[in-house]
């Protein structure tokens, strides 16, 4: 399936004008922000120059995200997941500017990631599936609130810490003008919220996500 280079989002680090088609992008992400695994091995990683060697780089499952190798040159890859080259022995996380980002990461932070809970429901046996802001869904022992935070081990996805959405807690701005920053919760309205990173703005709610309480407890920049 292909997209026209014109219809792609603005933050997409391609050439408008070379072909008229670009390679459409496909997952649990949302389109807006998330780019094809093919775009960000040849236009962002650089380690391809065109789009067949590319195609043989993913299809050879040389590049995995969140731990787990991904064929499919449309995988879209979206806020928060880890991209590895083992030949490499290079790690990246995705983060928010003005769409999304790559920043290269140290391997130990390569096998934790920080997942938004967008939702959750109980099922039977008490159990609590969490529905999380990258589109998988897990089941938890604990209880959880929407909007909180949680931190999977990968690629068990084993969560290993619990962030809150509280006032006090770190945030980073996901999305509109203020993207890429972060800051603290400083009080929590009905819909919006007030934060400060030495200066007080106001932000609706769900475009933060919890990185940590007195500081974020990976590199977001």
């Amino acid at each position: 399936m292909k997209l026209k280079r014109m219809s792609a989002p603005r933050w997409w680090p391609i050439e408008r004008k070379t072909s008229k088609f670009v390679i459409a992008v496909r997952g649990s992400h949302s389109k807006e922000f998330s780019l094809p695994l093919l775009v960000l091995v040849r236009d962002v990683l650089k380690i391809a120059e065109t789009n067949t060697e590319a195609r043989k780089i993913i299809k050879e499952g040389h590049v995995l995200v969140d731990k787990k190798k991904r064929k499919d040159p449309r995988y879209g890859v979206g806020l928060f997941d880890v991209i590895e080259i083992p030949l490499m022995k290079k790690f990246w996380r995705a983060v928010p500017n003005n769409g999304i980002s790559f920043i290269e990461i140290p391997e130990s932070e390569s096998k934790i990631k920080i997942c938004k809970i967008v939702d959750k429901k109980t099922l039977k046996g008490n159990k609590n599936q969490l529905n999380l802001a990258d589109g998988r869904n897990i089941l938890a022992d604990k209880k959880y609130s929407t909007l909180d935070s949680i931190v999977l081990e990968l690629p068990e996805q084993k969560i290993v810490d619990h962030l809150k959405f509280e006032k006090g807690s770190t945030v980073l701005v996901v999305k509109g003008r203020n993207a890429g920053k972060m800051a603290k919760i400083k009080t929590i309205e009905k819909e919006r919220l007030w934060l400060d990173n030495g200066e007080l703005f106001e932000i609706p709610k769900n475009l933060v996500v919890v990185v940590g309480k007195d500081a974020p407890i990976i590199k977001l920049e």
